[in-house]
């Protein structure tokens, strides 16, 4: 049976950066979804370690051009696509100079993380959502990946609410037990303020914890995967709290169809409810 859009939007993925249980993941599953009848689209960004010759990244130039402000700043948006051959799945890779051409993730060589990940994870979110708008491709589900991709959660329900390529597009957070910074920037709240996005928005930010930040993201998304069994358990009472739809950790043997079955069913209370609010309510 045809399975709903799904945009796959990830921190890793496998082998363009080592394997990790997200990088692994985000290889495995879109290639496995995409055989059972799904429609996908996969991005990822292009961090500085990620080999271009021996990937074979190149730029789309019709993608490419726009710039996005961040903290008062211009920041061109460059799209990469590769392919992984033998998934027969083709991956979006989104850069820019500012923020990813460094040689490590999200810390720096001593080990500490960089300044301004707060504006790369910003970055990040609303390039995918500008790409996406240009596809002119609308997801079912928006289905995020680690950390650094969750603020896409925030921008969709706010900068991008009107656009009808998302109006009933359904977004999934994937809880990882993974390295996280403790604080971001001071002044995290004022650089994400943007079209839609409104001071009150934003008013759990007032204190820019790593906490506060996936707190505010759940409370933008329809529903949570716990995808480690090692994953924190208050974001996950948090999201119960919030009465969102929460998939329980799956086997490696079992976890495909399960993402699948879990995806037809927020998609289709998704149709069947379109006033549905951020907050599942």
């Amino acid at each position: 049976m045809e399975g709903p859009r799904v945009l796959f939007v990830s921190s890793e993925i496998y082998p363009y950066l080592p394997e990790s249980p997200i990088s692994n993941v985000c290889q495995q599953l879109p290639a496995a979804i995409q055989d059972k009848g799904f429609e996908i689209r996969t991005f990822m960004p292009k961090f500085g370690c990620v080999n271009e010759r021996r990937n074979q990244l190149h730029e789309v130039i019709r993608l490419s051009g726009l710039n996005l402000i961040i903290n008062d700043a211009d920041h061109p948006l460059i799209i990469k696509v590769a392919s992984i051959s033998a998934a027969r799945m083709q991956i979006y890779f989104i850069d820019n100079e500012d923020y990813f051409q460094r040689k490590t993730l999200y810390k720096d060589e001593e080990g500490e993380w960089f300044p301004d990940n707060d504006e790369r994870s910003i970055f990040f979110a609303r390039g995918v959502l500008e790409t996406v708008r240009k596809l002119r491709w609308s997801p079912d589900i928006v289905h995020c990946h680690g950390w650094f991709s969750f603020l896409l959660a925030l921008y969709m329900r706010r900068s991008f609410k009107d656009d009808p390529l998302y109006a009933d597009s359904r977004i999934i957070l994937s809880l990882y037990d993974e390295p996280t910074p403790e604080a971001f920037d001071e002044n995290f709240k004022y650089k994400a303020m943007n079209d839609g996005v409104k001071n009150k928005d934003l008013e759990t930010m007032n204190e820019p914890t790593f906490e506060n930040m996936v707190k505010m993201c759940i409370s933008h998304a329809d529903g949570i995967i716990v995808a480690e069994p090692d994953s924190n358990e208050k974001y996950i009472e948090y999201a119960l709290e919030n009465k969102k739809h929460i998939l329980e950790y799956q086997s490696p043997e079992e976890y495909i169809d399960k993402y699948a079955d879990f995806y037809r069913l927020v998609a289709k209370r998704r149709k069947k409810n379109k006033d549905i609010t951020p907050n599942g309510k």
